[in-house]
């Protein structure tokens, strides 16, 4: 009798284990072989990279407070990163996937990514942040729901459909780096891609035959929501469906007031969602279309993406011209009051983002103003360079949070500077000290001559004001301190200034950096370094266990090839598994 009232214990002490893949937030797991294949989107054969074999990748589809787990191998001839745009990686700078936290992934190695989507809702997309890489593919659309308890501010859409657009070259990734290299601009770009394909033929001139394009089909009536993000290298782009309103309902995890748009200028590395009522004569399909902007039209007539919006019962193709852009070439202002006119919805419940549940922005005091200025490219030692501030950006070897877990010094300096340097460019490791739970206002000055994106992982931040001139302190007289929109990606139009207020509340080493792939490439980029100065700090997640090593770090290395650490977690989970079972039908058969 006392061996079967020891039983009952023994299952409720061995019960934890036995259901330790199971417990608390839900996990995804997704698994993706990155690698070369030979397409030609725009009908000239080149080097692409898909995931699985397929391009552009596939979307992670996920529900907020998921664990995401992504197990990458690099069947690339070159390293490879992945980032996850607008994810906030909340306390955990580890999985963010820029050399400035992570040693890359070798060729025919296998990394596996690990991050929760905390306390977001929203459209993001991923992509590879290494050597120009996303000009070759390898991207894809993250879609991050909402859980049954957090309702939207508007009905459930019928469907939900990801678009990706970007501006494309036909030569490969590798060429256009050593184009850069030599110190020489890439030139226009061969075209507009809506989901890795070509423009449909709308003209027999410009657009050759036999190209592929994408066509999405709908239902009469019903209303989708249509998730879009700018994936590509340096071109804003104008986003437009021929005789359809888009609504804009969220922007990078941000629901925002409900407007309607006939089109929208969506810059490198931004994501929108609209819903689009089905609501026209099914006589024809309708054009979709992606168009360069502040360009001269007729000289960049082929830098347009055409796909096709075809409803079920569609009586014939789409015809007439496109629908028309934005004429306003010599306006400079249409497109920043568009911009202005985007706003956070206050009333809608939901995911915010830092501070949390905050509608007080603007009464927050600012702790640390930093003005970051873009000026074009310039020579620095010989070398064809970008610069932030009078400096351009150089990755260490051993990677920035990498040195702090192991407190190697001379990687690189926390000075970078408040107000961009006024004497000769400088390259070299220079970071952002960051106050934690600080509150810090960043004025972004673009004195280049074309618009430029900037991004900064870890982090939601408010976009509070914007206008052209030279910034100044009186400029935050315009500032919006109710609803600016907060999000992770902005432009900053040539000869303008757009300023961000952001809480420092994520502790790590997160990247803040121009999106435009040219300027990127060349050293326009820079660290925020958040250190929680408790000595007993929780509030940052440990370096992985399936953690690279490289620079000064290399002799740590112990990973081999092609060794899936998510398989082996799960096989040694497996193996936990088995052995706790048949430990428990071994003890049945005892305790009789």
């Amino acid at each position: 009798m006392a061996s079967f009232r020891f039983f009952p214990l023994f299952l409720i002490y061995i019960s934890p284990f036995l259901t330790l893949s199971y417990a608390g937030d839900p996990f995804v797991y997704y698994d993706w072989k990155v690698s070369y294949i030979t397409a030609a989107p725009l009908g000239v054969n080149q080097q692409v990279i898909a995931i699985n074999g397929k391009f552009p990748g596939p979307v992670v589809n996920v529900t907020t407070n998921n664990n995401v787990v992504v197990n990458v191998l690099n069947r690339l001839d070159e390293d490879l990163l992945y980032t996850w745009d607008g994810i906030q990686h909340r306390r955990n700078s580890w999985q963010d996937g820029v050399l400035g936290t992570t040693c890359p992934i070798p060729k025919d190695y296998n990394w596996t990514y690990q991050f929760q989507v905390k306390d977001q809702i929203g459209s993001f997309f991923y992509f590879p942040s290494l050597n120009f890489q996303r000009a070759a593919g390898g991207y894809g659309g993250i879609i991050v729901n909402n859980r049954a308890v957090v309702p939207t501010p508007f009905a459930t859409p019928y469907g939900d459909i990801i678009i990706l657009i970007g501006d494309w070259y036909n030569r490969n990734h590798t060429d256009l780096r050593k184009t850069l290299d030599a110190g020489k601009s890439l030139g226009m770009p061969d075209g507009v891609l809506i989901n890795g394909k070509g423009p449909y033929r709308y003209n027999t001139t410009l657009v050759p035959a036999g190209i592929e394009y994408e066509t999405i089909d709908v239902q009469p009536g019903k209303t989708y929501r249509l998730r879009v993000h700018h994936v590509g290298i340096s071109t804003s782009l104008n986003f437009r469906i021929q005789s359809h309103n888009l609504l804009l309902a969220e922007s990078e995890g941000s629901y925002t007031t409900q407007q309607n748009y006939t089109s929208l200028d969506i810059h490198v590395g931004q994501s929108y969602s609209f819903l689009v009522t089905m609501d026209q004569n099914a006589s024809t399909d309708y054009y979709i279309v992606a168009s360069a902007r502040f360009v001269n039209a007729s000289l960049w007539q082929r830098v347009t993406g055409v796909g096709i919006l075809h409803y079920t019962n569609s009586k014939g193709t789409a015809r007439g011209p496109l629908p028309d852009s934005p004429d306003d070439f010599y306006d400079k202002t249409f497109s920043m009051n568009q911009a202005r006119s985007i706003r956070w919805n206050v009333s809608a419940s939901g995911a915010r983002p830092n501070p949390q549940g905050s509608f007080r922005y603007g009464s927050i005091n600012v702790t640390d103003v930093y003005v970051l200025e873009n000026r074009p490219p310039v020579m620095i030692n010989g070398k064809h360079r970008a610069i932030l501030s009078g400096i351009s950006y150089i990755n260490p070897a051993t990677p920035i949070r990498l040195a702090d877990d192991y407190h190697l010094k001379g990687i690189y300096k926390l000075d970078f500077p408040k107000r961009p340097l006024t004497g000769q460019s400088q390259m070299k490791t220079s970071v952002i000290n960051g106050t934690y739970k600080g509150f810090m206002e960043v004025i972004l000055q673009n004195n280049d001559t074309t618009v430029q994106s900037y991004h900064m992982d870890g982090y939601a931040f408010f976009v509070v004001g914007m206008d052209y001139g030279e910034w100044t302190e009186n400029s935050r007289g315009t500032y919006n301190k109710w609803d600016g929109i907060a999000r992770s990606t902005i432009q900053v139009f040539p000869g303008a200034w757009t300023a961000i207020l952001v809480s420092l509340d994520n502790v790590g080493v997160w990247n803040l950096r121009t999106e435009n792939l040219d300027s990127w490439y060349l050293g326009q980029e820079t660290y925020i370094r958040i250190v929680n100065p408790e000595a007993n700090n929780k509030t940052e997640l440990p370096k992985p266990d399936n953690a690279f090593y490289c620079g000064q770090l290399s002799y740590l290395m112990t990973a081999k090839p092609n060794k899936s650490f998510a398989l082996s977690i799960a096989g040694e989970r497996s193996k936990l598994l088995f052995m706790l079972q048949m430990f428990v039908l071994f003890a049945i058969f005892a305790f009789r």
